[in-house]
């Protein structure tokens, strides 16, 4: 159902050559067709991720079934839905995550995995919150499990999740230490509320977050991996668990100490968010709206947006993401 003239096709960025060499071009497809359950939006802007560059390079599939276009959330407006979904939803702003697609004029979305844009936030703003905060929120409180008032640690701290990351810690009364790369982006980590920033590049992280909390972390969201295994192990709690996304540091990691890891009783897990179910999906973003929503939509969380770009530059916006120079996210805007 609809009350929008809807064209048949669109234009959308596809990847060119995947591989070291690939390139983006704005190409001419079909506006997607609606399955049961799903609403069509309007992108307005579209947030990108690290999933792109490994796409976009050939290792990161998109699930099976769903678009090859790029791009895993959006903000823009519903301008049709299907039949076995509420009228209601009609010119609704929303953002949220989609399984691929989003660098489009136009994507396909489950109903339930839409979340109302707050009045607060812009497009842009709304565009760059989905996959940090849920990532986030699932590593802490889905996969993970971090009490209250507890010790959490974040390498890579300003990162788009890295931020969400610092927020939910400090709105769950949390410690919250991180790993940066420069000075200032332990500054930026600082002034979002982060309790303790170290440089990597110019100090012994381990050294210094062993002195900064003795008694360990609680919780620790490690997208490097690699090496940063057996620092972590040598930095958890009792009861401890470590929270892998990804692999920036490696798939390999040296000396894995597992007598320490049983003598802490820890946990090492390893969590991803684009290949679950709908189904899934639709819990964790329920439960976050339940546990972080009014924050979300009175500002007190809110996503650290680096820059908005018009979506004819994804390629540079690509290059800068790769080049680790930005706090927070990169957006594309469509508007």
């Amino acid at each position: 159902m609809q009350n929008h003239a809807i064209p048949s096709q669109m234009t959308a960025i596809e990847v060119m050559n995947p591989g070291t060499q690939s390139q983006l071009l704005q190409v001419t497809v079909a506006v997607p067709e609606l399955k049961a359950g799903q609403v069509l939006v309007k992108v307005a802007a579209a947030g990108i991720n690290r999933a792109d560059l490994l796409q976009r390079t050939g290792l990161y599939p998109p699930p099976p079934g769903e678009s090859n276009t790029l791009g895993l959330e959006v903000a823009g407006t519903v301008v049709a839905v299907a039949d076995d979904v509420s009228k209601d939803w009609l010119d609704e702003a929303v953002f949220g995550l989609v399984p691929g697609g989003g660098y489009a004029q136009y994507v396909a979305m489950h109903s339930e995995h839409l979340i109302k844009k707050p009045a607060a936030l812009g497009m842009a703003e709304a565009a760059a919150c989905a996959e940090v905060f849920l990532t986030a929120f699932q590593a802490m409180r889905v996969v993970g499990h971090l009490p209250d008032q507890g010790a959490l640690l974040v390498h890579a701290g300003a990162s788009g999740v890295g931020t969400a990351a610092i927020q939910l810690g400090k709105a769950s009364g949390c410690f919250v230490a991180v790993t940066v790369g420069s000075d200032e982006k332990a500054k930026a980590c600082l002034a979002l509320g982060a309790d303790f920033a170290v440089n990597y590049k110019t100090h012994d992280f381990s050294v210094e977050l062993k002195a900064a909390r003795p008694q360990g972390f609680d919780l620790i969201i490690d997208p490097v991996a690699g090496d940063y295994i057996v620092e972590d192990i040598q930095l958890l709690a009792l009861d401890g668990q470590i929270i892998v996304l990804s692999m920036l540091g490696g798939r390999m990691t040296p000396e894995l100490d597992l007598g320490l890891m049983l003598k802490k009783r820890g946990q090492l897990l390893c969590s991803t968010l684009r290949n679950r179910t709908d189904g899934y999906k639709a819990a964790l973003i329920s439960d976050f709206n339940q546990q972080f929503g009014k924050a979300l939509a009175e500002g007190k969380i809110k996503p650290v947006l680096a820059q908005s770009m018009d979506w004819s530059e994804a390629d540079k916006a690509h290059q800068l993401l790769a080049s680790n120079a930005v706090v927070g996210k990169l957006v594309l805007t469509l508007f």
